[in-house]
């Protein structure tokens, strides 16, 4: 017999087993067990619908899938007739939600405000058939209430998070913490806790600040950036190259933020006016370690601190994960694979050079080879190799650390930036004297790479006889697995983007579509494409002081070289990517 799940009552386990087996979705038997097994306090303190996704019952009606939280949440949010809301933090105004009701509230009703708008309060619950706070509620606001249904997972972990950075925030620009820690060495290792109940006596700052990170990790952001304004202080994080508003903080809590972040990180707390550089080493709350480089910049309000994450687990990364494959992979791998010369990697800045560098210095840096590196700063600490930081101050810059480490024995040099006219001259004598050079420079492409070095006063006999190769990259996004849809591309958008090359059409291509993995973007993550110039001797015999880079470019194409769009076009036909995104971050064919 069907339970009435229309009567103003709590959700109990065994109504919802016997639904279940009623509408075919789990077997007698199962259903049996599960609730002989619902014993401990812990197991009958959890939701019914959390606990029943815990114990991964087969889905009758879809074979080989799981009853899992999101399976159950979508069935009795039809049962309810309510609509299911995902929870997207990166959506929620916390600031506003948080004042509609009091935590306890929301705790005891099982609720969360997720939206506020002039008119109507939506408010997410994980009770669908209890509404006697509903008209309390109303009361309050003077506003009409809808109500959705979401997990009870999501639900009761955004509830502790919000009202925790809100007090937090709240009790902060009360003057409750302007929270300082004892200076730090040169990679403090800082203990993320996890947020405690708002009810907690905790310091406002810290908490902040440990959110702040966590959530950057959680959405997986490569930068953080807190932007001062006259009011008050945003807070953006850039995710798959893209920058998304988070959160805004008040101007005088946001100075204690950024004095916080200035003390992990080893910088001058009482200097605001000149610009100053720091790095943090902390724990996910994974258990994985990850770097921060911090910068400032004095602005018309204030500091402006930019946090650049480095994943370590880039360093573990496979060139095909990185997205250098087929022919391109044969040809940089041969170029590495050389005793001598010098290999650059060129790009904009964010464009992903470190991550190949680092992951061919960590390819390369065997036993039998000495591998050094001079970095300003140093952005990943990798036990594999040396890695030696600039230090302007005392006029150690890239120049003079490329001649110091000539005098320890290295077989592999990787010089972070090739700046100006010294470091390039010391980075060629290197290659001469017998030692295998990697460098990143600022160009469109790879053929202007050579035009910058002679621009910076290096011999033309000295490039012919020392540059070993040129690769220009550039980050792609690439689409969510989860959602992506066949689409079409038009026969004139093609063979514009792999022109002069006359490549056929791919049959099938996708399009973003959107979904709860990729944020409703129908991006997720992203992968480099590559042009690889090799100085075959055909591509040496254009290398003059009167350089022709146009035909150097055609003739370097002749010989192999596939532009970047064509990279691109490549990860379009596998279905990695779109036509949109390759011309979002490809230069046009007639810079390339």
């Amino acid at each position: 017999m069907k339970s009435d799940f229309l009567a103003e009552r709590a959700l109990d386990l065994r109504s919802l087993l016997l639904d279940l087996v009623d509408e075919g979705f789990v077997q007698q038997e199962e259903a049996n067990m599960v609730m002989g097994a619902h014993r401990t306090r812990e197991q009958t303190l959890m939701h019914p619908l959390t606990y029943l996704a815990s114990q991964e019952l087969e889905n009758l009606r879809v074979p080989g899938k799981k009853m899992d939280e999101l399976t159950l949440t979508e069935w009795l949010a039809e049962k309810a007739g309510l609509p299911l809301f995902h929870i997207d933090p990166m959506k929620i105004p916390v600031a506003k939600v948080a004042e509609v009701m009091s935590y306890q509230f929301a705790k005891r009703h099982g609720l969360l405000c997720v939206g506020v708008t002039a008119e109507i309060v939506t408010i997410a619950v994980s009770q669908p058939f209890i509404t006697e706070w509903e008209m309390q509620l109303a009361q309050t606001v003077r506003q009409q209430i809808k109500r959705v249904f979401a997990r009870p997972s999501d639900l009761n972990r955004y509830r502790v998070e919000f009202y925790s950075l809100a007090r937090s925030v709240s009790g902060a620009e009360d003057g409750g913490g302007n929270t300082r820690s004892g200076a730090a060495n040169f990679e403090q290792l800082l203990e993320l806790g996890r947020l405690k109940d708002p009810e907690a006596n905790d310091q406002h700052v810290v908490n902040i600040v440990d959110w702040l990170l966590q959530y950057a990790f959680d959405q997986r952001a490569s930068d953080i950036h807190l932007e001062p304004r006259r009011e008050i202080c945003r807070m953006r994080f850039r995710i798959d190259g893209v920058l998304h508003n988070i959160y805004e903080f008040p101007a005088n809590v946001a100075t204690a933020i950024v004095s916080r972040l200035k003390i992990l990180g080893r910088m001058n707390v009482a200097e605001k006016r000149k610009p100053q550089d720091g790095r943090i080493k902390t724990k996910r709350p994974n258990g994985m370690e990850a770097e921060l480089r911090l910068s400032t910049l004095p602005t018309a309000f204030g500091e402006k601190l930019v946090m650049r994450i480095f994943d370590p687990d880039v360093l573990f990364r496979t060139f095909e994960q990185l997205g250098l494959m087929g022919d391109d992979f044969k040809r940089w791998n041969s170029m590495t694979g050389k005793p001598h010369g010098i290999l650059l990697v060129t790009g904009p800045t964010g464009s992903g050079k470190t991550t190949t560098l680092y992951s061919s210095l960590r390819q390369l840096a065997t036993e039998q080879v000495n591998v050094s590196t001079i970095e300003d700063p140093i952005e990943m600490v990798e036990e594999a190799f040396n890695q030696t930081q600039v230090q302007h101050n005392i006029e150690f810059d890239f120049a003079a650390g490329i001649r110091t480490l000539m005098r320890q024995d290295p077989d592999i040099i990787m010089v972070g930036e090739i700046r100006d006219r010294e470091t390039a001259q010391m980075a060629v004598q290197a290659a001469l004297t017998g030692h295998l050079v990697l460098s990143t420079l600022h160009t469109n492409d790879a053929a202007s790479a050579i035009t910058r070095l002679l621009d910076l006063g290096v011999p033309s006999y000295l490039l012919r006889s020392t540059v070993l190769g040129v690769m220009a990259q550039r980050l792609i996004r690439t689409l969510c697995p989860h959602c992506k849809s066949e689409s079409t591309i038009s026969s004139s958008d093609w063979e514009n983007l792999v022109r002069p090359w006359k490549v056929a059409r791919p049959p099938k291509v996708y399009a973003p579509e959107g979904c709860l993995e990729c944020r409703n973007t129908g991006y997720l993550g992203r992968q480099g494409i590559y042009e690889i110039l090799t100085l075959t001797d055909s591509v040496q015999q254009h290398i003059s002081d009167t350089l022709d880079l146009q035909a150097m470019r055609q003739q370097a194409m002749r010989d192999g070289m596939r532009t970047l769009r064509l990279s691109g076009a490549q990860k379009i036909a596998q279905g990695r990517t779109t036509l949109a995104e390759v011309l979002r971050v490809a230069p046009p064919p007639e810079s390339s």
